[in-house]
């Protein structure tokens, strides 16, 4: 295909942490005719607004990053709405895709696709080989029904679909919500509420010890743009029907939670202690990704972990004043 800057691209979630940084990459490398739509405006779960929609805009490339997502006690705590939200806005936006030919069209996943225990670090070989985490195991059948569903509209039409699996997401527009963030957000406003008020410790969640890895949200768009605008020989490679057309996005390193919050308490600037509440779950010990596929199409991420936490943390402390 060829891709100009006036090409129309359709963000699905275009205002969510992965949807917005998509839109500022775009717009940062100059392309102009980015379609996005409000869930007010477009239910994704709704097919044939979908449908209607696809028809009216017939975008070129599309970027699935519209999801329900949400931390360890969101998950646990309403199983069906992660499962049914996320199959249905997959199902229709895939379906609308099809129907007026969108050549490429990227989902975005999420590492909780792979096996709770599968080998460190992981490879995308490593999908279906054993048993999921269970805390959120819904969600993650969801997203790896997206990228069956991207693979198999390669196989029986010939499709160029590509299915993106990033890794732990912070940065602007995030979500700091207690009760349903991810960690980093969380430990972020934790740490920040805690200097304010001069609290002398913060409770972390668990034993501290599980590790995990952590992608600032604007290297994955910048990541992703890379990925869809791939010239022709390198993109089919990804996307040929005889192989699941899936790529990991991350660092390829990572930290404890304990190393994690004690890297966000010297970007905030709280010096009290930490108490870890070991009644909360851990959820899986270790999880980093293997992106040597990416890398080897010439990726690599830009941005260090403290880095990424400054420019967040200054953008959080922004909205506290």
């Amino acid at each position: 295909m060829t891709l100009s800057l006036e090409s129309k691209i359709y963000i699905a979630g275009h205002r969510g942490l992965a949807g917005s940084a998509i839109v500022r990459e775009l717009q940062r490398q100059g392309y102009t005719n980015i379609v996005g739509r409000t869930h007010a405006e477009l239910d994704l779960e709704d097919a044939s607004a979908t449908q209607r929609f696809f028809e009216q805009e017939k975008p070129e490339i599309v970027f699935l990053a519209a999801a329900k997502v949400g931390g360890i006690l969101a998950n646990n705590s309403y199983p069906v709405d992660f499962l049914m939200s996320n199959l249905l806005v997959e199902a229709s936006v895939c379906r609308a895709a099809h129907s007026v030919g969108v050549d490429r069209l990227i989902f975005l996943g999420s590492s909780c696709i792979y096996p709770r225990d599968c080998p460190q670090p992981i490879r995308e070989e490593y999908l279906l080989t054993g048993p999921l985490e269970a805390t959120n195991r819904p969600y993650a059948l969801a997203k790896i029904a997206g990228v069956e569903m991207c693979w198999s509209y390669n196989r029986q039409y010939g499709t160029k679909w590509l299915a993106a699996m990033p890794t732990n997401l912070y940065g602007p527009g995030d979500n700091y919500d207690l009760n349903n963030s991810h960690v980093l957000p969380a430990l972020i406003r934790k740490m920040h509420e805690a200097k304010i008020s001069g609290a002398a410790e913060v409770v972390l969640w668990g034993s501290g010890k599980p590790k995990r890895e952590f992608l600032y949200v604007d290297d994955l768009a910048n990541a992703l743009v890379y990925l869809a605008t791939l010239d022709e020989q390198s993109y089919n490679a990804l996307v040929a029907p005889s192989q699941c057309p899936l790529i990991n996005i991350g660092t390829g390193t990572d930290l404890t939670i304990r190393e994690l919050a004690e890297t966000v308490a010297a970007v905030v600037g709280y010096k009290g202690k930490f108490v870890q509440d070991t009644s909360r779950p851990d959820g899986t010990m270790r999880k980093v990704m293997d992106v040597s596929k990416i890398q080897g199409l010439g990726w690599k991420a830009a941005t260090s972990l403290k880095q990424g936490i400054t420019l967040t943390y200054k953008l959080f402390s922004e909205t506290q004043s």
